[in-house]
């Protein structure tokens, strides 16, 4: 009897492991095969912001200039998220009531440790219980013991490891060109801040995911930083793309 219950709690241990292991396949799986993105937005503007709209988009960075490769990939995820609402792009500055510079960039790998269990079934003790059994025609009795074997956690397998995230930034800052003309000083219009933090570390891919998130926080005023979750392949971030859903 007890090397039948042994085979069972064996065979109830391999299968709990097992499922583990699958669970854990599958959740792999999916996050290789759909990136997820958490990107925060963190926007605010000044009163009558939204009444001024044709602009200018230019490097934020003194050491970038508008004829740069990777800033005229950028901008132009940018000036398709501008159009989406309602910006209009003018010929020049003099054209132009408001300059929009564009920043960003990508910081340097940060490691982190992390560490989690996953509980281990087995077998835990016995339930006893005792049963009558009549043995002849007189009456006689005699008491059969059962024991049942019980179920439950008894332990925790541990495992750790290492990941890498980067944190990606874009920032788009305003600025109204009429009134710094008027007063010889910027004066910021609105800025509209884009991070995220994950394991990609290439910006070219994350720049249109995150912008995609941001589009329509732009210019606008968030009141505190909100948080958009989304895939590479959503709707918002193929129509930053200029790519038309299949």
């Amino acid at each position: 009897m007890q090397a039948f219950n042994n085979l069972f709690f064996r065979e109830d241990i391999m299968k709990f492991r097992m499922w583990i292991i699958c669970i854990a396949m599958i959740l792999m799986q999916a996050c290789a095969g759909i990136p997820r993105y958490v990107v925060d937005v963190d926007s605010i503007n000044s009163p009558g912001a939204e009444t001024k709209n044709r602009y200018v988009l230019a490097p934020g960075e003194k050491d970038i200039n508008s004829e740069n490769l990777q800033f005229k990939e950028y901008a132009a995820y940018v000036e398709r998220a501008l159009s989406a609402k309602g910006f209009v792009k003018a010929n020049d500055y003099a054209d132009a009531n408001i300059a929009i510079y564009l920043s960003y960039g990508i910081g340097d790998p940060q490691e982190h440790q992390y560490i989690y269990s996953y509980p281990v079934w087995g077998q835990t003790g016995y339930v006893t219980s005792y049963n009558y059994v009549s043995v002849d025609n007189n009456g006689n009795y005699r008491v059969v013991e059962t024991y049942t074997p019980t179920y439950g956690i008894i332990d925790n397998d541990i495992y750790s490891g290492t990941i890498t995230t980067y944190r990606r930034f874009i920032i788009l800052d305003a600025l109204d060109l009429a009134a710094s003309k008027t007063t010889d000083k910027p004066i910021q219009l609105w800025q509209t801040t884009i991070t995220s933090i994950g394991a990609n570390g290439d910006l070219r891919l994350a720049f249109p995911v995150m912008l995609g998130a941001a589009k329509e926080y732009i210019g606008t005023n968030t009141g505190k930083k909100v948080s958009v979750t989304l895939i590479e392949n959503d709707k918002r971030v193929l129509d930053i793309k200029g790519i038309e859903p299949e």
